[in-house]
């Protein structure tokens, strides 16, 4: 294992899809970098699908991160919502693994109590604990910042996945 590790947080959207790179050296968290990919919002859900595919390809041969990690979605919308958000969920794990990426997953309040310390958290409260765990992070918007929360929840729970991985 590395002294650092590279990872990317993905909050996946077909419309807004956050991403944020963190580093960590041990318990020390370095902001990387972080941002939107905003595919067309007209064509068919194919182009689409393609265009956040080639987004995410760009962050990741951009920042070239060592593991990934990707927020489990829960929508209260109606079914076909449900199901574009599914694809571009799809989209989001293929990405990173395709790059022969580790992918691991996350549950939307595993995310919010590993960095603002309630599962219930509102995304104000999980912008500012981004903000305070990472002093230097330049981004905008609140995928991004969930992006951001998503690696950092990685970053804590990393070490107990590879062991139980490991011992499977």
């Amino acid at each position: 294992m590395s002294l650092s590790t590279r990872i990317i947080g993905i909050d996946p959207g077909l419309r807004r899809c956050g991403w944020g790179v963190i580093e960590t050296r041990g318990n020390r968290l370095t902001f990387i970098g972080a941002g939107t990919v905003t595919p067309p919002v007209d064509g068919s859900l194919a182009d689409r699908l393609a265009a956040l595919f080639a987004g995410l390809g760009v962050v990741l041969d951009r920042f070239a991160p060592e593991e990934a990690a990707v927020e489990e979605t829960f929508v209260n919308a109606g079914v076909r919502s449900a199901l574009i958000l599914g694809q571009a969920r799809g989209v989001a794990l293929l990405t990173p693994a395709a790059r022969g990426l580790p992918v691991a997953e996350y549950a939307a309040n595993l995310v919010k109590k590993s960095v603002v310390g309630t599962g219930h958290a509102g995304k104000g409260q999980v912008e500012l604990m981004v903000r305070t765990l990472l002093p230097t992070a330049d981004f905008k918007g609140a995928d991004a910042a969930d992006a951001l929360a998503i690696a950092i929840c990685h970053a804590h729970h990393r070490v107990a996945l590879q062991r139980l991985r490991a011992s499977a």
